[in-house]
């Protein structure tokens, strides 16, 4: 360390300045997690020939990754140390990039987006911790708005990446043959992948880098490691002062732990009311369909009736609202206040889902059921397949003048036994989409759990030998792209309130409202709680699609959003401007909640 107070100044700005941009590089890594697979869906739909519930399942296991290692992270973080978690999450992205683009099948596809759902969820615990303990407290605010401004870029980065490739795929359609086209979808989504992958080579890179956490090395003795972290962002009189700091909460906790806090009881209201109160947020939050509307945005916007290029720009214009309204909720935050926010965000979610919800059931009223003609000409296929083009969507609307057989989309619901299931969309005018695969291995549930949860009262093995059963064949007609736009802009009005309310204030407002006994295992349970619900709409969102319609699955968000509300006015205190022994008094009864 040098003696010059300009060169040292200089040095330990530069410094931090890195950590803020190893922070950037986190939140930017957390946000592709969650927005790439918005523009890679429409393509792997088109060539990959899974099924609905097989892709609601690719689109999930992110998801599901992220409950994994929300649950151990903290532990994981404790034993192995910040930095060393930092790299690990960061490795775990950088492999599971090939894994997904180099896929051929959905079990390696499943893996690899199950890796990413690993990485994400272990970014979005260590990274704010590491920054807590390791940035000055006047440079926190900044960490943690540098973390979440990111993070909302990288769904923005996904969505771009996703409207060049579209660009791509329409000038290619414009010349290219069925075939050509088909296998140019096929290296779309795959490349869309690749192209994530350098944000997490330079997120490795950044986190080797950096010093490990000053107060990790703290706690495990290592007090000569712990100054020398601290000596990378702070002068040595600073230095020595949270050294001194460190000191004295470690030997309060040693006395705390024969003394007052063995008679501090957890079932008191201070604890278990916020407790309670954080589950129930968390996990309404998920329940506005904030990740499934994200995640599956372009296919919704294809479906209102949007061509492949629009729906890719109106998935850029829905994750720029995003970023943008970010920034707002946060410039605001302190100066209205968190009831405020959520309150008046969660009012325009509903509003929004339900108007949204109201346009598709405009549409879904026009649809025929054409399964009779659909059972005879699959009886007669024994693969199963249906290619549904222009001339296929003639036959079968043969004598119905309602939709037009060339703007028309087909989904169809049946079972074998016991067991439903359903197939993607399918659009006339899609000359590159795959046929119609219907599979009785991929349709039937893989073993007697995975049956139980599909039909407690199922019988697996008659399903194995029943015969193909066709219950619905819906043809819809594809709206106008008016339609379209209308549809985009209640998402754009629901992007906008959810940043500008929950999205904001949830993290924040929940942090403040654990006590400081529970905040980590409690935070723990809470957000695996999250990124359970999370998983499970994702999974169930196209097959709930398939059987009752787009409409069903925003009313379904709308209601989930009614009792998040509801929750959040009459139990949720304004914390602004209070400190955590008064916001604990509001609990115990003996406090104002305004």
């Amino acid at each position: 360390m040098t003696d010059d107070p300009t060169a040292l100044g200089a040095s330990l700005r530069r410094y931090n300045a890195f950590l803020l941009l190893v922070a950037g590089l986190g939140g930017l890594l957390y946000g592709i997690d969650v927005g790439i697979i918005g523009g890679a869906l429409p393509y792997l739909e088109a060539t990959s020939h899974l099924s609905l519930g097989q892709l609601s399942v690719i689109v999930a296991a992110v998801l599901l990754g992220g409950v994994f290692s929300t649950l151990f992270a903290g532990l994981l973080a404790d034993w192995m140390g910040r930095k060393k978690l930092m790299i690990l999450s960061g490795l775990t992205f950088v492999v599971s990039i090939p894994v997904i683009a180099l896929s051929s099948g959905f079990m390696p596809l499943f893996w690899g987006r199950l890796l990413q759902g690993v990485s994400a969820g272990l970014v979005g615990i260590v990274v704010p911790l590491y920054l807590a303990e390791c940035l000055e407290a006047k440079n926190r605010g900044k960490g943690t708005g540098a973390f979440q401004w990111l993070l909302t870029l990288g769904i923005v980065v996904a969505a771009l990446v996703g409207i060049y490739y579209s660009y791509r795929v329409t000038s290619v359609a414009q010349t290219a043959t069925a075939s050509a086209l088909f296998q140019f979808k096929d290296q779309a989504w795959r490349r869309i992948f690749w192209v994530s992958l350098p944000p997490g080579l330079f997120f490795v890179l950044g986190s080797l880098l950096v010093a490990e956490s000053p107060r990790w090395l703290y706690r495990r003795g290592q007090v000569e490691e712990a100054r020398a972290a601290l000596l990378r962002s702070r002068t040595p009189e600073q230095a020595e002062f949270e050294l001194e700091e460190m000191a004295t909460v470690a030997s309060v906790a040693e006395e705390k732990k024969t003394g007052a806090q063995a008679k501090d009881s957890l079932l008191r209201r201070k604890y278990v009311i916020p407790f309670l109160l954080a589950c129930a947020i968390l996990f309404l939050n998920q329940g506005t369909g904030i990740n499934s509307i994200i995640g599956y945005n372009t296919g919704i916007l294809l479906q209102s009736g949007l061509s492949d290029l629009a729906a890719h720009w109106g998935y850029v214009a829905f994750t720029c609202v995003n970023f943008l309204l970010t920034m707002v909720g946060m410039s605001l935050v302190d100066k209205r206040g968190r009831r405020f926010l959520i309150l008046f965000g969660l009012s325009g979610i509903i509003a929004s889902l339900l108007y949204v919800g109201v346009l598709f059931v405009g549409t879904e009223r026009q649809t025929v059921n054409v399964a009779p003609a659909v059972q005879a000409m699959l009886d007669a296929d024994p693969h199963a397949k249906l290619t549904f083009d222009r001339a296929a969507s003639r036959k079968l609307l043969a004598g119905q003048t309602a939709i037009d057989p060339d703007r028309a989309s087909l989904e169809i619901i049946y079972s074998y036994g016991d067991f439903t299931a359903a197939t993607n969309f399918v659009r006339s005018d899609d000359s590159a989409a795959a046929p119609i695969e219907i599979d009785r291995a991929s349709s039937l549930p893989s073993g007697k759990i995975d049956a139980f949860f599909k039909n407690p009262t199922g019988n697996l093995a008659a399903a194995q030998t029943a015969p193909l059963r066709i219950q619905k064949a819906i043809i819809a007609p594809i709206p106008s792209a008016q339609h379209g736009w209308l549809v985009a802009l209640g998402l754009y009005a629901f992007i906008a309130s959810y940043a500008f309310g929950p999205g904001v204030v949830v993290w924040l407002a929940l942090s403040e409202l654990m006590p400081t006994r529970i905040r980590s295992n409690g935070m723990s349970i809470a957000l695996v709680l999250n990124q359970l619900l999370s998983a499970i709409l994702a999974g169930i969102f196209l097959p709930f699609v398939g059987r009752w319609g787009y409409s069903s699955i925003f009313f379904l968000f709308a209601g989930f959003t009614v009792v998040y509300i509801a929750i959040a006015g009459f139990f949720l205190p304004e914390t602004k401007g209070k400190t955590l022994e008064e916001i604990e008094a509001v609990f115990e009864g003996q406090g104002r909640r305004d």
